[in-house]
């Protein structure tokens, strides 16, 4: 079923349904910042985390029984979720439980997608829903999950993917379904060399986000079998969907927008410069991630922090910010910020002139900084007088520099060790 408006089995749907978020992925494409940190706990927006869009997306749908699989360098994500998520009722039945690689059942750490959710068969046994909704950790995106449910319970389907429409020259970087005119799922190919086209429309074809709804007993059958077979890899897209389609009923889901139905915002944020550029998105005038929806809030963990402060008015220095996101305790002294993102408790002394620059929470900016097409890591202090993006040869030397040429700056590199590793 490729879409369904059907309101009957949602209230219902999302309270028999445990989700089950992957945060463990080591997201080694973002290069330095993942360094100390899971990938889904980057901070993103100017005052969330990556994890905080499938969380909020989970509970605006009304679904309130969610795990949170963790692995990689984890101390920050779990910090964050203790400290923002902690709004249920365990009473009610809520909770948002973490769920660490233990080696509860095989001795090693999560092996895959697949082996992750298998690793934790018994807590799903345990809560007893009708539905598991396995999701990524680590995109960014605004989805009523309780419609999904309901064109996966209305289609009789085993499973059901999430899906996005791509075009077809750009389907080669995902996962590409090949459905039929129904929307049953007749191939999953990982990165086809000629992906096959959306039904109708040979332009477009349809990519895996990562999103499965599973029945629980099916899905259990399911992981029993993989962990037996010695060839694979575990893996959710590589081996478990592919291994199913023929013989099971698998429906592909097009995500699109509950109003204007075109395509679904959704983006992979999984490189220096797709992370530079979906945090780009937000400060255009009309982006298609709208964070200001009262509808569709994104909940996180709330600082108490001041409001953004800007000094001084003089011709020679003055604090503004032009087209850019400025977040709370941030403050502008006698600087000129343009086309950026400032995070939490940024600070920008006097003379400094920053364009198109993601300076992530605690960095501090000093004299006569110019930086251009930048991400500046949590915690960097930045010398005065350095300039940053101005020319390449200089940024390869110091820096990281990505393929289209945004500068990732990190404390390290600055010579600034502030985790004290021993």
């Amino acid at each position: 079923m490729r879409h369904s408006r059907s309101p009957r089995f949602v209230s219902r749907l999302t309270r028999d349904t445990l989700a089950l978020i992957m945060a463990g992925g080591r997201g080694s494409r973002l290069q330095h910042l993942t360094m100390w940190r899971a990938k889904p706990s980057v901070p993103f927006g100017g005052k969330f985390r990556i994890i905080d869009f499938p969380l909020s997306n989970c509970i605006n749908s009304g679904i309130r029984r969610i795990g949170v699989l963790t692995q990689y360098k984890a101390h920050s994500l779990i910090t964050h979720i203790q400290q923002g998520w902690g709004m249920f009722r365990g009473e009610f039945g809520e909770f948002v439980e973490l769920l660490p690689a233990q080696q509860r059942i095989e001795t090693s750490w999560y092996a895959g997608t697949a082996d992750a959710i298998f690793q934790n068969i018994d807590i799903i046994r345990n809560h007893e829903p009708q539905y598991v909704l396995v999701l990524a950790g680590d995109h960014v995106y605004k989805m009523d999950y309780g419609a999904m449910l309901a064109a996966h319970a209305d289609s009789v389907a085993d499973i059901t993917i999430g899906c996005i429409e791509v075009p077809i020259e750009e389907a080669s970087a995902f996962g590409v379904m090949g459905v039929d005119e129904n929307w049953r799922v007749k191939t999953f190919t990982e990165k086809p060399v000629k992906p096959d086209s959306v039904p109708g429309d040979e332009k477009m074809a349809l990519c895996s986000m990562g999103i499965y709804i599973f029945n629980k007993d099916f899905l259990i059958e399911q992981l029993i079998k993989d962990a037996d077979m010695t060839t694979s890899s575990h893996d959710f897209g590589k081996d478990v969907i592919p291994n199913i389609i023929e013989k099971y009923h698998a429906y592909a889901y097009s995500f699109r927008d509950p109003v204007s139905h075109k395509k679904g915002y959704w983006r992979d944020v999984g490189t220096i410069d797709s992370y530079w550029e979906a945090n780009m998105e937000l400060i255009e005038v009309t982006p298609e991630l709208n964070l200001y929806d009262q509808d569709w809030p994104i909940w996180t963990y709330q600082e108490q922090l001041p409001p953004a402060k800007f000094v001084f008015d003089d011709d020679i220095r003055r604090g503004q910010a032009i087209n850019s996101m400025v977040s709370g305790g941030c403050i502008i002294s006698g600087a000129r910020v343009r086309n950026s993102v400032l995070f939490s408790n940024v600070e920008i002394e006097s003379f400094a002139d920053i364009d198109g620059v993601l300076a992530l929470p605690e960095v501090t900016i000093g004299e006569h900084c110019k930086i251009k097409q930048a991400v500046i890591d949590k915690g960097c202090e930045i010398p005065a007088g350095m300039e940053i993006g101005v020319n390449a040869e200089d940024d390869k030397a110091r820096f990281y520099v990505s393929p289209k040429g945004i500068v990732l700056v990190t404390p390290e590199m600055l010579g600034q060790e502030i985790h004290h590793v021993r």
